[in-house]
C-alpha cells in the first residue's frame, strides 16, 4: 500500500513538472519568436526613408499626434500666467539666426502676402510700437526639458493681422475676418534676417490672444542675445517655435518650412 502511494505521488509530482517545462519551452519560443520580429520592426523602422529628418514610420506618428492637438487647440485656451515677483532668471539659448555683424538701427520686418497689396511691406520698429501694447507674465519651456518664468511685452500678433491682413484661400471668399479660419490662409511663416531660423505656425496658434511679437523682456527693452530687436513669444509652444529676431513674416496656404521640423521635431510642438 505504501509501495503504490509512493508511486502514485511520484507521478503527480512528475505531472507538473513535466506541465512546467513544457509551458517554458513554449513561453521561451514565443519570447525568441518576439525578440527577433522586435529586432526586425526596428531595423525596419531604422531603415525607412526618411521625411524632414525622420523615418516615415515615426514622421506619420507625429502627424498623427499634430493633428490630435490641433484639433483640440483652442484659442480660448492660455497658457497658465504670473505676478510678475514670480520670474525666474532667464537662461540665454539657441544662437541660430543670430549671426555677428547685425546692426540694429538698419533692422527691418518684411511682411509678404499682405491682403490688398501686391507688394510686400516694410515696417519698422516704430510700426510695431503703434499697435496696443499687450503684457504678460508666462513659462518660457523649452523642448529639452527646462523652463523659467518671463515677462514679454509687445504687440498681438491677433492685432498685427487685423491691420496687415492674411489673405483669403482661393475659391473663399475674399473678405474673411481673423475669425473665419476656414477662410483664412492656413499658415504663417517666420525666419530671422539672415535666413538661419525659421518657425511656422498654423494660423489658429499665431492668432492665439498670447501670440506676442515682442520688443519687451521682464520690463526692458530686448537683449540682443533675446532677439532684439523683435522676436516671437508664444506660450502655447515649445521654446523652438518662439523665434528669435523676426526679419520676415510671410503668409501661406501651403504648410511653411520649419528649422526643427526638418531635423526630426514635432512640427506643431505645442505645450
Amino acid at each position: 500500500m505504501s509501495e503504490r502511494y509512493e508511486e502514485t505521488s511520484k507521478a503527480e509530482t512528475r505531472e507538473p513538472e513535466q506541465e512546467m517545462r513544457r509551458l517554458t519551452r513554449r513561453g521561451l519560443i514565443w519570447a525568441g519568436i518576439s525578440v527577433l520580429g522586435g529586432g526586425a520592426a526596428l531595423e525596419y523602422l531604422n531603415r525607412a526613408p526618411e521625411q524632414n529628418g525622420l523615418g516615415w514610420p515615426f514622421r506619420r506618428a507625429l502627424r498623427v499626434n499634430e493633428g490630435v492637438w490641433g484639433g483640440l487647440f483652442r484659442n480660448t485656451s492660455h497658457a497658465p500666467t504670473f505676478d510678475p515677483s514670480q520670474r525666474t532668471p532667464a537662461r540665454v539659448n539657441g544662437h541660430y539666426g543670430l549671426g555677428a555683424g547685425f546692426d540694429p538701427a538698419k533692422w527691418t520686418l518684411r511682411v509678404e502676402n499682405v491682403r490688398g497689396s501686391t507688394s510686400p511691406i516694410v515696417l519698422t520698429l516704430i510700426d510695431i510700437k503703434a499697435l496696443p501694447r499687450r503684457e504678460f507674465t508666462a513659462q518660457f519651456c523649452c523642448i529639452e526639458g527646462w523652463n523659467y518664468v518671463v515677462t514679454w511685452a509687445g504687440a498681438s500678433f491677433r492685432d498685427f493681422a487685423a491691420k496687415y491682413m492674411p489673405p483669403a484661400r482661393p475659391g473663399k471668399s475674399q473678405s474673411p475676418d481673423l475669425d473665419d479660419l476656414s477662410s483664412l490662409a492656413r499658415y504663417v511663416y517666420m525666419e530671422t534676417p539672415d535666413r538661419g531660423y525659421y518657425v511656422g505656425l498654423d494660423m489658429q496658434s499665431a492668432l492665439h490672444p498670447q501670440t506676442l511679437l515682442c520688443y519687451e523682456m521682464n520690463g526692458e527693452p530686448l537683449a540682443l542675445e533675446h532677439g532684439a530687436p523683435l522676436r516671437l513669444a508664444i506660450p502655447v509652444k515649445y521654446g523652438v517655435k518662439n523665434l528669435k529676431r523676426i526679419g520676415l513674416i510671410r503668409y501661406m496656404d501651403e504648410p511653411p518650412a520649419d528649422y526643427w521640423a526638418e531635423r526630426g521635431y514635432d512640427w506643431f510642438a505645442g505645450l
